[in-house]
């Protein structure tokens, strides 16, 4: 047996075991070794049956003096009853519910025992402890012959009809036998510089540490050995990048004058400091990959309208790629507007085969569409610049895709309204610039935001009937389209507000007299298309939505954004949603419904309700509720581990340094053949692209 060996080989794990370790994502052993604990359970202190504490938990060793077990008529349980003594004296211990123990703890066994002290009617008992037998030989056995009792105990993540017990049972001879089979990737240099634990050493320490501190020290060592390898990943991604051929498109200042001039507003010193960041990049003979982040409403646009032009005067063309077809319509639309001075044809380019021959029939300076444009009969001339939006990962493959000219790689600019943590920036975003746009346009009021509580949404609904009478619209977000019984998180969704059944209460109940519409990700594109029309024409009050207007949709009328299961959606989401409103003159306002007491949620919404910028509430977004539910950033495969790891600025800085060390001695990475090889399954395991 080896790491690679298939699980359905492994002894003892049989057909069920192995459906249920698959659910977990583990195939072989070596997915069983690096599967590591969550966890521990402290049972190191193991005291004499006469110092057990009620209510604490206590680890004790003893004899087992009798054992039996019994049905209860009542509730029908069945009850495994011991006395287990040692030299001090005796307990009683009550197992509920487990009748197989009787045919594995005998009278005579030595066991140690882990678990709570009850109280029951003036009577005293150890209730369902963990057990291991400790044989006939001694009582104060060391704890790293035990497993599940008398140490640190792991406890892992699990799934159902799978339990710690159970993988601690089938983990541990496996990591006896084959730990020295796990080999050193990180240099020795960069362990000893950045004094890490090694290998063997760690993956022993993190499943059955000896203390708290060395399972903290090994977890920090694989903590460091994933960020690290996303480092590497990213930083040689940049370096390739940077041997790939561009077009260099030279700065034309005249153009650039001309263009802020046609402008009915004046930018932001942050929009010029972006704005110069991307044309001075354009100039260069290698690809540009900046990331222009700026908060919703901040005039994103704007700028890459400005490089969008520069690059089509210059005789080259732009693709600029939205994420729905509502979206890049209305990226159509605004560039259009933007730059309908300057003589260029601009193209809108959907799934829509119709508009995709009329593209071909006239070639645009600017070609605007969703992810049709990858379509391999689109086909472009000279392409030199490639703009996204939302989607920050845009691989050297896809844009090669783009550009017929294979000597030449487009510069690309991507678009996001969500801030991103300093941690993510640094690794996952690692071989991108970052372009940052800070400051919101003169004369935007402060949103005002507040948390409703259930007894005030009469309140809030009188509130919103008044701003319609005024004129206004009304956001009406729900996390959920219809309701169902799945369960998730100790809730049904059918208990979470779905956009149905919201929508029908708001049309007949609550705002008979008004124009409800109902906007999902379900619906067709015409639908969802003519929905927001009517919206934007002012032909409804309020629209129910799903997250689906959570990117992009301007509606300048519209003043109030309700949002309802607030709990559900991560700060960034949240922030994104309140940006939907507030992007006129007049005051606006976002209300969080939310019937959660829940301390976390409070503190969540809190936040959002102190923060105006964007970027302190993503730091604060991933302090609260971690990374991986961030930006999508689960979908990507980063292990939980390293995960886990991107709130720890320390750690992240140091394996990105550690990471850069090795690239500047050995770029390719000749030396290190296995850490190479490393990068390489990295790569395989986790989408970046």
């Amino acid at each position: 047996m080896n790491l690679s060996t298939p699980i359905e080989e492994i002894p003892r794990i049989g057909p069920q075991y192995q459906k249920r370790l698959k659910k977990l994502g583990i195939k072989n052993v070596r997915d069983l070794l690096f599967h590591f604990p969550h966890r521990y359970e402290d049972f190191s202190n193991i005291v004499p049956v006469s110092e057990v504490k009620i209510n604490e938990q206590n680890c004790l060793q003893g004899k087992i003096l009798e054992i039996k077990s019994t049905r209860t008529w009542k509730k029908r349980m069945i009850l495994t009853q011991a006395i287990v003594g040692d030299k001090s004296g005796a307990i009683r211990v009550i197992w509920f519910n487990q009748p197989y123990l009787i045919n594995v703890l005998k009278k005579g066994d030595f066991v140690c025992l882990a678990g709570k002290m009850a109280l029951r009617q003036g009577e005293t008992y150890l209730s369902s402890p963990a057990y291991e037998k400790i044989g006939n030989q001694q009582l104060a056995i060391s704890n790293q012959q035990l497993t599940h009792t008398g140490r640190l105990v792991p406890v892992y993540p699990e799934t159902e009809g799978l339990s710690s017990r159970w993988l601690r049972f089938i983990i541990k001879p496996l990591l006896t036998k084959l730990k020295k089979e796990i080999l050193e990737p990180i240099p020795e240099k960069t362990r000893s510089k950045y004094q890490l634990l090694p290998v063997e050493k760690a993956i022993w320490q993190a499943h059955f540490p000896d203390t708290g501190r060395l399972a903290k020290a090994a977890k920090e060592r694989f903590a460091f050995e994933e960020l690290f390898n996303l480092s590497l990943s990213v930083l040689r991604e940049r370096q390739r990048l940077q041997k790939e051929k561009a077009i260099a498109i030279p700065l034309n200042l005249k153009l650039v004058k001309d263009f802020l001039k046609s402008l009915p507003f004046q930018l932001t010193e942050s929009q010029k400091k972006s704005a110069w960041q991307i044309l001075k990049d354009l100039e260069k003979e290698r690809p540009m990959n900046r990331l222009l982040e700026g908060d919703v409403g901040s005039g994103k646009t704007v700028v890459a309208a400005m490089a969008a032009l520069n690059v089509a005067k210059a005789g080259y063309e732009v693709a600029f790629m939205a994420p729905t077809e509502i979206l890049a319509k209305q990226h159509f639309k605004t560039i259009n507007e933007l730059l309908k001075n300057f003589d260029l044809k601009i193209g809108l380019l959907t799934g829509d085969e119709k508009t995709l021959q009329q593209v071909q029939g006239k070639p645009a300076d600017i070609l605007i569409g969703t992810h049709a444009l990858i379509q391999e009969n689109v086909k472009f001339k000279n392409l030199a610049l490639v703009i996204i939006d939302e989607q920050h990962r845009f691989g050297v493959e896809q844009r090669a895709k783009l550009c017929q000219r294979k000597q030449f790689i487009p510069h690309l600019l991507s678009m996001t309204a969500t801030p991103i943590p300093r941690t993510l920036s640094l690794t996952i975003y690692g071989d991108l610039d970052l372009s940052l746009i800070t400051q919101l346009p003169k004369g935007r009021k402060k949103i005002i935001t507040q948390v409703v509580a259930p007894e005030k949404r009469e309140k809030a609904y009188d509130f919103i009937r008044k701003q319609v009478r005024e004129e206004r619209q009304v956001f009406v977000i729900c996390p959920r389209i219809e309701p169902s019984e799945v369960k998730t998180q100790n809730l049904t969704w059918a208990e979470v507000k779905a956009v149905k059944d919201e929508y029908q209460k708001l049309s007949k109940e609550v705002f008979p007299d008004l124009k409800i519409g109902m906007l999902h990700g379900r619906m067709k594109t015409e639908e969802k298309e003519e929905i927001m029309r009517k919206f934007k024409q002012g032909k409804t009050d309020v629209l129910v939505s799903t997250s689906v207007v959570e990117v992009g949709v301007d509606i300048p009328n519209a003043t109030v954004m309700m949002i309802e299961g607030a709990e559900r959606f991560g700060l960034a989401q949240l922030h994104q949603f309140r940006g939907r409103v507030g992007r006129s003159k007049y005051q606006s306002f976002c209300f969080l419904f939310t019937d959660s007491p829940a301390k976390k949620t409070q503190q969540r919404l809190k936040a959002l309700i102190t923060s105006e910028n964007g970027f302190e509430l993503a730091e604060k977004d991933l302090e609260i509720r971690g990374p991986g539910d961030f930006s999508g950033s689960r979908q990507w495969g980063i292990p939980d581990i390293a995960m886990a790891s991107l709130k720890d600025i320390f750690l992240v800085q140091n394996s990105r340094q550690a990471a850069k060390e090795i690239l500047e001695e050995d770029p390719e990475l000749k030396k290190y053949p296995l850490l190479r090889e490393r990068i390489e399954e990295f790569r395989e395991r986790v989408h970046l692209e």
